[in-house]
């Protein structure tokens, strides 16, 4: 059963943009911060953002003033806002709660590059 799937990836420039999205089933946002992770193949999982139950958000310094992290509790939807590219954010980006996780999803390729 799918529990999570992610979106809005793609080849970006460095200083670009993207909005990745992150559409959950029912009930898996549901009292839990959730979170976007990213993934590169020589580099473990990393937490790259956090938002809480009532919209309050932590980054990871590297991505701190760059990206924005929100959540739609209505839509169980998860978006991550990501401006100011750079080459060192290409990975694979995931979502999941912060903590119990659920079943990984597939993620969406960020690639940033001229």
């Amino acid at each position: 059963q799918v529990q999570v799937v992610e979106s809005g990836g793609g080849l970006v420039q460095p200083g670009g943009s993207l909005r990745l999205s992150c559409k959950t089933s029912s009930n898996i946002m549901s009292g839990y911060p959730m979170s976007w992770y990213r993934q590169t193949p020589r580099n473990q999982r990393e937490l790259v953002a956090t938002v809480g139950l009532t919209g309050y958000a932590q980054y990871t310094d590297s991505v701190q003033g760059r990206f924005i992290i929100s959540r739609d509790n209505a839509e169980s939807t998860v978006f991550l806002q990501m401006n100011s590219l750079k080459s060192e954010d290409t990975a694979v980006y995931y979502c999941n709660r912060n903590f119990d996780y659920v079943t990984w999803g597939q993620g969406t390729q960020v690639t940033v590059s001229s």
